[in-house]
């Protein structure tokens, strides 16, 4: 059953979900033929194992920005930028973007070696928490990929080139405190601070019943 609501102004809203397949969905179809991925779709390695897994999603109309935690590649983690087109009502699929026809464009960051954890968009600029691909402890970082939004084919972004900057370097707190989100909060300046929110949050955090300290950082 398709889900839907009626705004006050009269627009009806109706969910939707990427059309599935008789194992998975289109998107994963897609993903286990490219040629940096399908290595380890194929292999059927764990997501926390440096395997395929999706952490990070920023929405912009009908496009989408997807995250990868893993896999990392010699280094490298990878954003997905797509867009979708709905097929029928609640279906959605996704429109030829690439130079090539492709479905989707591939975007490599230089993010220290760490893989995604979540994504927020700013202006034209997508904010990008970083953290270790694999089960363990380990630092966590927030870059800036400048003008973001601009990309006519798959790219590379390092630090190097000035397109890609280091914003943050997160406490680190063995066995506690595991950044896992983002959000734009006018505290510090104006539409200039970051909110991030903690799993796991050490003892230091945790105030009263049903209350969490979280951090805010100036950008």
């Amino acid at each position: 059953m398709v889900k839907s609501c009626s705004l006050v102004d009269g627009e009806k809203l109706t969910a939707a979900c990427v059309e599935t397949t008789d194992k998975r969905n289109i998107l994963f179809e897609l993903l286990k033929e490219d040629r940096h991925l399908k290595s380890f779709i194929n292999a059927a390695i764990p997501s926390k194992d440096n395997g395929l897994d999706i952490e990070g999603l920023v929405a912009i109309g009908n496009k989408l920005f997807l995250g990868l935690r893993g896999p990392v590649l010699r280094g490298w983690a990878i954003i997905l930028e797509l867009e979708t087109e709905s097929n029928k009502a609640g279906i959605l699929s996704f429109k030829e973007i690439g130079n090539d026809g492709a479905k989707y464009k591939k975007h490599f960051c230089d993010l220290n070696g760490l893989g995604v954890r979540e994504l927020c968009l700013r202006g034209e600029d997508l904010i990008i928490l970083a953290g270790a691909t694999m089960d363990l402890e380990a630092e966590m970082q927030i870059f800036c990929w400048q003008n973001a939004l601009d990309n006519l084919d798959n790219s590379i972004h390092s630090q190097d080139n000035g397109d890609l900057v280091s914003l943050v370097d997160l406490p680190f707190t063995i066995g506690s405190d595991y950044a896992e989100g983002l959000a734009l909060y006018s505290y510090l300046d104006e539409k200039d601070s970051l909110m991030v929110f903690y799993d796991s949050p050490s003892q230091q955090r945790l105030v009263k019943d049903k209350q969490i300290f979280v951090d805010v950082f100036r950008l």
